[in-house]
């Protein structure tokens, strides 16, 4: 029997062939695990075919963060390479980065278009605080979005072992995409299309919320007792009519865990806009959301433990071993999984 609160119940063996570094085309096309949990089945199907095995009067709520270009490359004053990669906002026009290079406090780094970036924190957890500016005038959050936009690059996952392309700028977005602060994209969103999507909204009503994806969601699970891993927190927002339907007793289909996430955060705290860290597993399952939409994750994820909140340790790790086996592709740019 597997220990849903050992790290080590979480682990598995997946062949490097098996890592997807492009989405299938059309996105659709790509295939889709159905487990239904009543019946005890697995069924293997195309993801444009979902809407045949949603179950009926399901409401479908979808997150639409929209990816910024966080990913940007400089320079040190001495002359030094650099990498930073935008992980949020925070108060007082500062913001939580990754930076990849040596940096000490009041370090200026210097990137294209005359921005540059003053760490004024370094965060014990690897995180580092910072302040942008360009020609010595302090940006707050939307003209650095801008600015991004122009210089930085998509921030793909680091298990895509490849740069960026052109194509990630569409690939690696939804296309209910609206509200600009993610830095990883909502995956499970991103197999469908427009004809897709008309089809979904013919027979289910849709809803949306915000999470913005933080870098977080890649950290992995460092301790030995999943009880005493930290979860990140992200930036939220609720609209009145997606949570009056969570107040409700409709069924609600979770496109992705970062909807999950929201959702069962909500229910618990009712705040409709904050910052979630909500760690969902096991032992704290879902309490509002019945269907659950999602990719494949990596091994020992939070990610992977959501999953297993809905079905336990023993079906999930079962469930995977039957997509590796079939030759499923996994993670960001991979196949599809639908928990009804």
């Amino acid at each position: 029997m597997l220990d849903p609160l050992s790290v080590d119940s979480y682990g598995y063996e997946l062949p490097s062939s098996l890592i997807a570094s492009y989405p299938a085309k059309p996105p659709d096309s790509c295939r889709l695990l159905v487990y239904d949990r009543k019946k005890d089945k697995i069924i293997h199907a195309i993801f444009r075919d979902i809407v045949n095995y949603l179950p009926k009067d399901t409401n479908v709520v979808f997150n639409d963060t929209k990816v910024i270009k966080a990913r940007i490359y400089g320079k040190k004053s001495t002359g030094g390479k650099i990498e930073l990669l935008l992980n949020s906002p925070l108060q007082n026009d500062r913001f939580l980065v990754y930076i990849r290079g040596k940096v000490k406090i009041d370090t200026i780094l210097f990137f294209e278009n005359a921005l540059s970036a003053k760490v004024v924190s370094i965060n014990s957890d690897g995180t580092r605080e910072v302040e942008f500016y360009q020609n010595s005038k302090k940006l707050n959050f939307e003209k650095v979005v801008r600015l991004l936009d122009a210089i930085g690059h998509v921030p793909l996952p680091p298990y895509i072992k490849r740069e960026d392309e052109k194509s990630d700028v569409s690939n690696y977005q939804s296309l209910f995409a609206k509200k600009e602060g993610a830095v990883a994209a909502p995956t499970a969103s991103l197999h469908f299309t427009p004809t897709l999507t008309e089809e979904l909204k013919k027979r289910f009503d849709t809803f949306f919320l915000t999470l913005h994806v933080g870098a977080g969601t890649f950290k992995p699970v460092e301790v030995e007792n999943i009880n005493d891993h930290k979860m990140h927190s992200e930036i939220f927002d609720i609209p009145n009519d997606t949570k009056e339907l969570i107040e409700s007793c409709a069924k609600i289909l979770a496109v992705g865990t970062t909807v999950t996430r929201t959702i069962e955060y909500y229910t618990r705290e009712k705040k409709s806009f904050g910052k979630a860290d909500i760690f969902l597993h096991p032992k704290n399952p879902p309490i509002r959301v019945d269907s659950l939409l999602t990719n494949f994750h990596l091994p020992k994820s939070t990610l992977l433990m959501l999953v297993a909140s809905f079905l336990g340790i023993e079906k999930t790790m079962e469930i995977y071993k039957t997509a590796i086996e079939k030759g499923y592709k996994f993670f960001s740019y991979g196949d599809a999984m639908l928990i009804i």
